[in-house]
């Protein structure tokens, strides 16, 4: 019967038309996830009554990115509808004549003609891909650099924080100590308080230039600084004068100050006898002297 064969027809119709479908279906689906990523958010799907709240959906729908996103849209359905008046007027003539055409004929025919009409579609909204996707890179890029700015405000609020700046320079001391605990094996001497004061002083006469203090520390911090010296077999020497003096007036990792050479010279001068004592190449040094020359400005009393 005639229904049967239109049914029939309708079929192969579908079937063919089947291709394109499929491919505007991947197009969009895969071109939104090649601009930003697969994402499923399932708590998006939760109920959530302040989206009752009609006042930000208007805010949002007069504001002025609706506003572009409402011209993009119609620009979009100008396109298309141009489109589908150029191929409709193009194609009036061919409409025209499949209504006097035999049945087998007319089904054909408008084969063609739905498949050319797709195709053309198909460059329209490849068109409004071309310049639709560069806009949406852009302005991905640009939130990107917002997000980038807005974190390192943030960082910048923080760390005007009291608490924070503590912690910071907290963070800073520990760190410093810790520089300064590893630094004490190439030390060449030890000058202690015996007890209160500690001093690391390492000389590197290849370099040139003054001695220089790496390490030093008060109490509890002079103690680990001669556990570790002795651990490390470097040479503890007592000279309360001069420690206190080394200590107060040489910042870590600087060299000492010119008024300290002479007696730091006389020190490292006993250092090196002690050493080739023990190395058995000479004889047991004096003891140092305990009034080594230390200018009254850079003395400190106990």
């Amino acid at each position: 019967s005639m229904a049967t064969y239109l049914m029939r027809s309708g079929q192969i119709a579908l079937w063919s038309i089947q291709p394109v479908m499929i491919t505007l279906v991947l197009a969009a689906i895969i071109g939104p996830i090649s601009l930003g990523g697969w994402l499923f958010a399932a708590g998006s799907m939760a109920p959530k009554f302040s989206r009752l709240n009609p006042g930000p959906g208007l805010k949002r729908m007069f504001s002025t990115k609706s506003l572009v996103e409402l011209l993009k849209a119609l620009a979009k359905f100008i396109i298309i509808l141009f489109v589908a008046l150029a191929v409709l007027s193009s194609d009036i003539d061919d409409l025209l004549r499949i209504a006097h055409e035999p049945l087998d004929m007319a089904i054909i025919h408008s084969l063609q003609v739905v498949g050319w009409s797709t195709l053309w579609m198909a460059c329209g909204l490849i068109l409004i891909a071309v310049v639709d996707v560069p806009v949406q890179l852009w302005e991905s890029h640009k939130k990107l650099l917002m997000t980038k700015q807005e974190v390192r405000d943030e960082h910048k609020d923080q760390e005007g924080r009291p608490e924070v700046k503590q912690r910071i320079r907290q963070l800073q001391r520990e760190m410093s100590q810790r520089r300064m605990m590893a630094a004490i094996p190439e030390a060449d001497v030890v000058i202690t308080n015996p007890t209160h004061y500690a001093v690391a002083l390492k000389y590197d006469p290849e370099k040139g230039g003054a001695p220089m203090l790496i390490a030093k520390g008060s109490d509890f911090l002079a103690l680990k600084i001669r556990e570790i010296a002795a651990a490390n077999e470097i040479l503890l020497l007592e000279s309360p004068a001069l420690a206190r003096s080394i200590y107060y007036s040489t910042e870590l990792e600087q060299e000492i100050p010119g008024g300290l050479y002479l007696a730091v010279a006389q020190v490292l001068a006993y250092v090196y006898q002690i050493r080739q004592y023990r190395a058995g190449k000479g004889k047991r040094p004096d003891p140092l002297k305990d009034d080594l020359p230390i200018p009254p400005d850079l003395r400190r009393d106990s």
